[in-house]
């Protein structure tokens, strides 16, 4: 408690060493202090950019950041049913297409962050280049692994890239379903599958495969991957987030992975 000492001509009051830190700390509270919480639910392929994302914007904002990774179709699904994220990274246009169709994002935050590409990985560091059309003969009976074909986006764009192709007809019952492209890719990592369709940034976070084709740009829609705040989480620290994604430190990450900015119309 204050101490209060009466000089004849003055009053003041003194207080003890270290409430006086405990006050002057207080009236010059940092922003850590008024911390919030940003929870940001984001495509499985970011996993290791936003990993460093995170500790750079944790350090400069002072704000918790909470990330949830999956299947984009999977977190869109959550999303739906009321999942209380705050900022969404979507592999594909489509699922934040529907979120935005049905009023669940905050007005005039959208935008296409980065793009990437698919590859054709198989186990081992030291995988020879293939041409994509010798897959079904290479492939024999073993299993392809691609993420979930008809939801999540590194399978739908490996589908339609096989479909383009004149390959998907002959490697679909061949096909193992993961459910998103990181567990696609840990199949060929681990050996459980010789081949598998993931984006290019997994293949290059991963030691254990090797890249042996890039499927063609053409063979499939651009994967683009746009963000967005959801309604009702228009933040402060939502924004705070929102802006330090196009800072130089959250780009570097990025590009560091192997996404490409995007660049915006």
């Amino acid at each position: 408690m204050l101490s209060c000492l009466m000089p004849p001509l003055a009053t003041r009051c003194v207080a003890p060493l270290h409430l006086a830190a405990t006050l002057v700390a207080t009236f010059a509270l940092p922003a850590a202090l008024h911390a919030d919480q940003v929870t940001v639910f984001a495509a499985a392929s970011m996993t290791n950019a936003l990993a460093a994302i995170e500790a750079g914007f944790e350090a400069e904002t002072g704000h918790d950041l909470a990330i949830s990774l999956a299947g984009s179709s999977a977190l869109a699904r959550q999303i739906q049913q009321g999942a209380p994220a705050d900022v969404f990274i979507s592999a594909n246009p489509g699922w934040m297409d529907t979120l935005e169709e049905e009023g669940l994002l905050a007005e005039a935050t959208r935008r296409d962050l980065v793009t990437n590409a698919i590859v054709l990985v198989q186990h081992g560091q030291e995988a020879a280049p293939m041409e994509i059309d010798s897959l079904p003969e290479a492939l024999g009976e073993d299993r392809l692994a691609m993420a979930l074909v008809d939801a999540v986006p590194a399978g739908i764009y490996g589908k339609a890239s096989l479909e383009s192709l004149g390959l998907w007809d002959s490697l679909a019952p061949h096909v193992a379903q993961a459910d998103n492209v990181r567990a696609a890719l840990a199949l060929v990592a681990l050996g459980e599958a010789p081949f598998g369709i993931v984006y290019a940034t997994d293949a290059a976070a991963e030691e254990r495969v090797s890249v042996v084709a890039t499927f063609p740009e053409e063979s499939h829609p651009p994967i683009v991957y746009p963000v967005a705040m959801l309604a009702e989480h228009d933040t402060e620290a939502a924004r705070a987030f929102m802006t330090y994604l196009d800072g130089d430190t959250a780009r570097a990450a990025l590009e560091a992975e192997g996404f490409v900015i995007a660049t915006q119309d």
